[in-house]
């Protein structure tokens, strides 16, 4: 465990002129502790050191830490320091709060924050807990070439120079942009040239910047019923009216054109959580009732890398004609969670508003991270990862299919996706997903209820299922156990219709 050091000046509040120093030190630093600035566990700074510091002698020092270590708020270490007590006196742990301060605070709090920050939700991230089956939206992060990431950034922190240190461009460093550009353009079809991609934390930044400089409170916005759900909580927080729109086999099921409608979010790739990837006559309509209703798409690309049948399709951008497309995609599902570098395309129209924002924001995205990304991608490592995975891939989703097939025949039938990292399995009559949930969980099986992403509307009864971050024999334990869960709630499902 690392040691909590506090090496700085140690910042005191004023001595008065009529108590003795050893006495105004040993307050001083107590309500230090009591405040919880000093935490326990830190390091107090030596006593030759806080002397010079206050212009005290050394034995006030001395006298003062004595008294703090005579009441268990302070113990000194023989060759290491004097440090706050990890474990502090009782009378510590209870210093009453003047009455009504939290509720003055609150009704504070309450006329100070904005509408935004009213309607604001926390969206959570990632649980970093060991991965089974069947997890969810997670890549096979132990077959990421961690070494050779490792030896990548080594190499790029060396090369770094004063100018690299100065930062970049707020839409990002151009190499990188350059690269993403090229990547594009070639592999998903779009049309873009380096100008005009953003380097951004995610496409959860994408969201939010779109939202913000595209949406008024009260603007509506088309979503599909069964959609993600971070991309609505951002909608929903910048105040938008959301506008469910159906979806089908074929993908989004679009009506009239309207000049009511802002904005559209699709995943057109692999639309999520269904995975139906949406037929080229529904994006040639989308396009067209865009440029008729004169609204902005938001096309979020986010696992469309991971193509295991069927042939490809461009991007919706990539076929539009006067339609306004912003296109975004991450490498957290190609590379790994932590690495929040992805990327958005902007139309011409858009990208000095963009480049404004992000100058006002985040400034741009960290420096290192997008050298070593660049020169991943430059390599040609990133190309030769993303091919590995993709036959890892579905060779784990055909475990899944062919297991589920024999063993969960009349419980779960499984959707045939055409890429991403999951699938969805479509309950049978009378199961229903909740209940299905709380049962494969007592058997160490994680699912994802569809109605989760339905915004409190009737759901089909349907569960998420990943495949890509488990191997096989944890696929097929995962199948036998859900087999026994779904089997048990069918069960209690004849017997109660007996009644």
């Amino acid at each position: 465990m690392s040691k909590k050091t506090a090496s700085y000046p140690l910042l005191l509040s004023s001595r008065p002129r009529d108590i003795p120093a050893y006495q105004w030190l040993y307050e001083a630093i107590r309500s230090e502790i009591l405040s919880g600035r000093l935490r326990s566990g830190s390091r107090l700074p030596a006593s030759r050191e806080l002397a010079r510091q206050w212009g005290l002698a050394r034995g006030t020092i001395v006298s003062a830490f004595d008294q703090l270590a005579s009441e268990g708020y302070i113990e000194s270490r023989a060759g290491s320091g004097t440090y706050v007590r990890k474990v502090l006196p009782e009378r510590l742990l209870q210093v009453p709060s003047r009455p009504g301060t939290n509720a003055r605070r609150a009704v504070k709090m309450q006329t100070s924050v904005s509408d935004y920050g009213q309607r604001v939700t926390l969206f959570p991230g990632y649980e970093n807990r060991p991965t089974r089956a069947f997890r969810p939206n997670l890549p096979a992060l132990d077959l990421f070439p961690m070494m050779l990431w490792t030896k990548i950034v080594n190499r790029c922190m060396r090369r770094m120079s004063t100018r690299h240190l100065m930062g970049c461009d707020p839409l990002g460093y151009i190499p990188l942009r350059e690269a993403v550009a090229d990547y594009l353009c070639t592999s998903r079809g779009v049309k873009c040239v380096p100008e005009q991609v953003a380097i951004v934390s995610g496409v959860q930044q994408a969201l939010d910047l779109t939202a913000r400089l595209m949406l008024e409170p009260g603007d509506q916005v088309y979503v599909e019923k069964l959609a993600y759900t971070g991309a609505v909580r951002v909608f929903q927080a910048y105040g938008a009216k959301i506008c469910s729109v159906p979806t089908d086999g074929a993908g989004i099921v679009i009506g009239r054109p309207s000049r009511a409608i802002r904005l559209i979010y699709v995943t057109p790739g692999h639309q999520f959580p269904l995975g139906i990837t949406m037929r080229l006559e529904r994006r040639l309509r989308l396009l067209d009732w865009a440029r008729k209703s004169r609204a902005a798409i938001f096309e979020d690309d986010y696992d469309s890398e991971y193509r295991y049948s069927g042939r490809p399709i461009p991007a919706l951008q990539g076929l539009s004609d006067g339609a306004l497309v912003l296109y975004a995609g991450s490498f957290s599902k190609v590379m790994f969670p932590s690495l929040r570098l992805g990327y958005l395309v902007i139309p011409f129209e858009l990208l000095r508003q963009f480049e404004a924002s992000l100058s006002l924001t985040s400034r741009h995205v960290p420096m290192l991270e997008q050298l070593a990304l660049n020169d991943f991608i430059s390599d040609g490592h990133f190309g030769r990862h993303l091919r590995r995975m993709r036959e890892v891939y579905a060779e784990r989703l055909s475990i899944l299919t062919t297991d589920a097939a024999s063993k969960l025949a009349g419980l779960l039938e499984i959707s045939n996706v055409e890429a991403g990292l999951q699938t969805v399995g479509w309950l049978s009559v009378g199961i229903k997903a909740q209940s299905a949930v709380a049962a494969a969980a007592k058997r160490n099986v994680e699912v994802v209820p569809l109605h989760r992403y339905s915004r409190g509307m009737a759901a089909p009864e349907g569960l998420l299922l990943g495949f890509a971050p488990l191997d096989g024999k944890e696929i097929r334990r995962g199948v036998q156990e859900l087999a026994l869960a779904l089997e048990g709630e069918r069960k209690v499902i004849h017997g109660k219709s007996r009644f």
